[in-house]
């Protein structure tokens, strides 16, 4: 990777030439000797002014002519629109920290290309003996997986400069979603139809990024190199072959799911804010406007990048079920350290313009059935929560009821509970519990606990659905409550992603 330079400019505080003092005399009549000139003092250089254009970029990271198009598409401008100085690693940052115990001494290598028998090999389809070696593989890997995938992306940013750009400055959040990425497809393999729409989302949702179907040979390579890298002397030729042959499958998958997106809809929308309000401190409703139609299910979130931080994409559930006026609804709650929620609950305003990818998710409601649905929302995941209300209503209720617990620390934090009491009051099925974990609530008010244990307490759920969104450790915390207290597990929807 081409690292840059810093330039070290010191000033600090110098003194000129002394000059001569004249010395005591007596007062008797020896003349006294004049003293020597004194050097003519120096004056220091001047500061140079401020550079009015900023630095030449180094051609090595001028983006490919094949990606050009691709990075300067006539899209929603960032306030950086092509920085590759941003792009740095320096003490202190964890990718540098991660690269610490390396060898040093030049970029690394690049991946050997398999050889035909390989290759050959490679085309046939994954065994059971694959599948085993490949969840063997991240099973040795996850202990140091910050380090694999920090030497993954060097790689490949080293050996193809040109996809450099297509990502954040800051790349740690990136890192974890790979490793995310690959357990949850090594988990999935024996779910052939999970697996395909899983990885079909993946294909969908990278079209945003500008990722193209040349793009998936070179991160097969490196993935490769990184993982026999850091599996040791476990690593063998059949772990190989295995890799290859998943990963054959793996990106067929997403690149024919991303052909069939491009047939039929943008790789990402362009949304205008046409209404910002701030329902409390940190929680901000947003209302867009896309400029093509946005196809999405209640209960579904979008992926949403700022023009203040360009190429940093975070998830957002819709609020809202699909509307007639085509608006979208985002609840947006500013967290600490979050760059894109701070920047949208205290920067946003109407006439800014945001990019969202399509939507993901697979947290819907089947509105054929009958059976009961249990509702949890903790936060500001009650948007996606009253989406599936107002989706059922626009649907029918069918006989079932639905039973929402909405959580949250305060009363105060409860933003959400009047909109929700006005639906309970126009549907008999609806019935609406406020929970507080935090707080001393009177007789008649909101229930008082965490929100999985109160639900928990007043089972048992056989035979419900259940729903629930909000902080992971709330999610996973009351799913496995839920599944104790009769829902079965393939019955009770998340996207922990959120």
């Amino acid at each position: 990777m081409k690292s840059l330079s810093a330039l070290m400019v010191r000033s600090g505080h110098g003194s000129a030439a002394a000059t001569a003092v004249p010395g005591m005399v007596d007062s008797g009549p020896e003349p006294v000797q004049a003293p020597a000139e004194p050097e003519p003092v120096r004056p220091l250089p001047p500061i140079p002014p401020m550079p009015s254009e900023p630095p030449a970029v180094p051609a090595a990271l001028e983006p490919a002519p094949a990606l050009r198009p691709a990075l300067e598409r006539p899209v929603v401008e960032p306030l950086f629109s092509w920085a590759p100085g941003l792009n740095w690693a320096g003490p202190g940052d964890r990718w540098s920290q991660a690269w610490a115990a390396q060898d040093a001494g030049g970029p690394p290598p690049a991946p050997a290309p398999p050889a035909p028998d390989v290759r050959r090999s490679a085309e046939e389809p994954p065994t059971p003996r694959d599948l085993d070696l490949i969840r063997l593989t991240l099973t040795l890997v996850e202990p140091v997986a910050d380090r694999a995938t920090a030497h993954f992306y060097a790689l490949l940013f080293v050996h193809h400069p040109e996809i450099r750009s297509m990502f954040p400055a800051a790349m740690d959040v990136q890192r974890d979603r790979l490793f995310r990425a690959l357990l949850t497809a090594a988990r999935s393999a024996d779910d052939p139809v999970g697996l395909t729409a899983y990885l079909g989302n993946l294909g969908r949702g990278h079209r945003k990024y500008g990722t193209t179907t040349a793009h998936y040979g070179p991160v097969g390579e490196c993935l490769v190199a990184a993982l026999a890298k850091y599996c040791g002397s476990r690593w063998d030729a059949e772990t190989e072959l295995a890799w290859r042959r998943v990963y054959r499958v793996v990106s067929s998958i997403m690149i024919e799911a991303a052909e069939r997106a491009a047939a039929t809809a943008p790789p990402f929308w362009q949304a205008e804010v046409v209404s910002h309000q701030v329902r409390e401190r940190d929680v901000a409703v947003l209302t867009l406007r896309t400029d093509h139609p946005y196809p999405y299910r209640a209960g579904q979130y979008t992926t949403l990048e700022t023009p203040w931080w360009p190429r940093v994409w975070r998830p957002f559930s819709f609020a809202t079920a699909p509307r007639p006026d085509g608006l979208l609804t985002l609840h947006v709650k500013a967290v600490q350290s979050g760059w894109v929620s701070s920047a949208l609950v205290r920067r946003a305003q109407p006439g800014d313009v945001l990019r969202l990818g399509p939507a993901a998710g697979t947290m819907v409601a089947d509105h054929a059935g009958t059976a009961d649905l249990l509702c949890l929302g903790g936060g500001t995941g009650i948007a996606p929560i009253t989406a599936l209300v107002e989706e059922v209503a626009g649907y029918g209720a069918n006989g079932r009821t639905v039973e929402v617990f909405y959580g949250a620390r305060r009363t105060d934090d409860l933003y959400q509970l009047d909109a929700l009491r006005e639906l309970e009051r126009r549907h008999a099925w609806l019935t609406v519990r406020p929970v507080v974990s935090e707080e001393v609530v009177r007789p008649g008010g909101a229930l008082s606990g965490l929100v999985g244990d109160v639900v928990a307490q007043l089972g048992p759920w056989d035979g419900h659905h259940a729903f629930l969104s909000g902080p992971a450790a709330m999610v996973r915390r009351s799913a496995s409550m839920l599944v104790r207290s009769g829902v079965r597990l393939e019955h009770v929807h998340h996207d922990l992603e959120l």
